[in-house]
């Protein structure tokens, strides 16, 4: 498969702990409906599923934040449900509501039923990152995703979104042998599909631990955490002779970053209630770090807008600026961006941390 040069690198540099002009930057669902013309493409589909499974609707939204904003990477526009809803669980969306599955798996007989599902019936997912591959024209990078296996097991077995995660929790702690078998199945199936993403044409892939902040201290360890490792390990390391930089970002994960600090990763994302400065001490030279301004600063004038993002670059430091890997952050939202937030005030965070971190590199 050819794809066109890649003319902007530095989201990928930094990735790699290699020095970069300036901080790159994406956002969270920076593809959605904080955008009239994503909410335009929507109407048209009819459905979200529509327009997630359409792969011209798909490579449509994907680019519309980069016509907008001069961003350093795009996402795949997606959802984390993919993988449940190939195994059968039947997905929707209602507008104005979140995810919900028709048949969640709340017993032994429904767990056992669980396996890896053919990632033929996920074509629509890897025909799209083809697709948006082309559509760039090597713009810049595309990053691939997928739930983490924990968090996916929250949605499949409550059924949709959860305050309390009550009847995954239950399972947990009453059936710890059940959780940890879909959890396996979870974990092997994403990672055939984030390894299928990669084939299509992905150059880096995310693993979103969405509700790993919710577990207790040890059951992070060994519910959330062990099974992302899993993931990590069958991931492909490069695709025709180019890595694939590995990135895992889990929402509450600060109190943990000693040891997601060993996981087989190149990036941590960290959300909001992270100190960047402390974080990078924690996880040291090992993993680039990705974040954390909260996406409502997003509503305050745009002079706070740029000064928290002064202070959130200056939290972090200086990036390295030499030869060979050292610390380098990617900005992003400590999570994903509000469907109410003013577009224009995605221009202000975008110019803001481009101008902000621009610096000098040797020669």
């Amino acid at each position: 498969m050819t794809f066109a040069p890649l003319r902007n690198d530095t989201f990928l540099r930094a990735c790699r702990r290699l020095a970069t002009p300036y901080t790159p930057l994406w956002l969270m669902r920076q593809a959605g409906r904080y955008l009239p013309e994503y909410r335009a493409t929507r109407a048209r589909a009819g459905s979200f599923m529509g327009l997630a499974t359409n792969v011209d609707y798909a490579t449509e939204v994907t680019l519309q934040p980069l016509e907008r904003y001069p961003l350093d990477a795009a996402i795949l526009f997606s959802d984390i449900l993919t993988v449940p809803d190939a195994m059968g669980l039947g997905l929707s969306f209602a507008l104005g509501e979140g995810p919900k599955f028709a048949h969640p798996v709340r017993d032994e007989a429904a767990v056992q039923a669980l396996a890896v599902p053919d990632m033929e019936k996920l074509r629509y997912v890897f025909d799209a990152v083809t697709s948006i591959r082309k559509a760039l024209q090597g713009r810049v990078p595309l990053i691939g995703f997928s739930g983490s296996p924990w968090t996916l097991a929250c949605y499949m077995v409550e059924g949709q979104g959860s305050d309390d995660y009550r009847l995954v929790k239950t399972m947990l702690y009453s059936r710890p042998d059940l959780v940890h078998r879909m959890l396996a199945v979870n974990a092997d199936a994403v990672a055939a599909y984030l390894n299928a993403q990669i084939d299509a044409g992905a150059q880096a892939v995310m693993v979103f631990d969405s509700w790993g902040g919710v577990l207790a201290d040890a059951a992070f360890r060994e519910f959330s955490l062990a099974y992302t490792a899993r993931v990590l390990a069958q991931l492909k390391r490069e695709h025709e002779g180019v890595s694939i930089p590995r990135i895992v970002f889990t929402k509450g994960g600060g109190l943990w970053l000693d040891a997601m600090r060993e996981l087989d990763c190149d990036v941590l994302g960290v959300d909001w209630t992270v100190n960047l400065g402390r974080a990078r001490e924690q996880v040291g030279a090992s993993k680039a770090l990705q974040g954390n301004l909260d996406p409502n600063v997003l509503f305050a004038p745009p002079p706070r807008i740029e000064a928290e993002v002064q202070a959130l670059l200056a939290s972090f430091g200086a990036p390295h600026t030499g030869s060979g890997q050292g610390p380098s952050l990617i900005f992003n939202l400590g999570h994903g961006i509000s469907q109410h937030t003013p577009p224009e005030h995605v221009a202000v965070l975008v110019d803001a941390v481009h101008r902000l971190s621009r610096r000098e590199l040797p020669g």
